[in-house]
């Protein structure tokens, strides 16, 4: 799967406002300096995130844009989709389908296909920007449950090695 730069920076400024998300809004010249971001250029992402509902702007002095949802609320896919389109790095689902339906000598190389882009999309799907920004309501409890799960299967066992302790040490 393949973000444009334009997707990746509205991803930079969205979880800049989740860090932030109890603090109100956020001048966009002050997300732009912080994330190192073009500022016009945040300007047009930013107007299309808020005409999607997904952050609001606020006038006057102390104005700048806020998240409309909590970041535990927000799913990194709902943010790709808007500014990039579908996930699917290989294309639709229902066309991957309609190719191992109809195109039997190449089966197995769509399903593959079709399989990396369901895990794709599944991982984007259950990902917020409470999971990856940090800061107030950082953790929803789909994470928690996500992160205690790849503790228990990534638990390191000791490696033991034999062999010749003296010749290892000259070497």
């Amino acid at each position: 799967m393949k973000i444009s730069q334009k997707g990746l920076y509205a991803l930079q400024a969205m979880m800049m406002l989740a860090r932030r998300y109890n603090q109100g809004a956020i001048r966009i010249r002050d997300i732009a300096y912080e994330e190192g971001l073009p500022e016009k250029f945040l300007e047009l992402i930013l107007l299309e995130l808020k005409n999607a509902r997904i952050v609001e702007s606020v006038r006057g002095a102390k104005g700048g844009y806020q998240l409309r949802r909590p970041p535990s609320e927000i799913h990194l896919s709902e943010i790709i989709r808007l500014i990039d389109g579908p996930l699917a790095p290989f294309g639709d689902a229902e066309q991957l389908r309609s190719l191992i339906h109809h195109d039997a000598e190449h089966r197995g190389l769509y399903q593959v296909f079709l399989d990396v882009r369901d895990a794709a999309a599944r991982i984007l799907e259950h990902t917020t920007l409470a999971d990856i920004a940090g800061g107030p309501g950082a953790e929803s409890a789909g994470s928690k449950e996500r992160r205690k799960k790849k503790e228990a299967e990534s638990t390191v066992l000791p490696m033991v090695v034999h062999g010749n302790v003296s010749r290892e040490k000259n070497e």
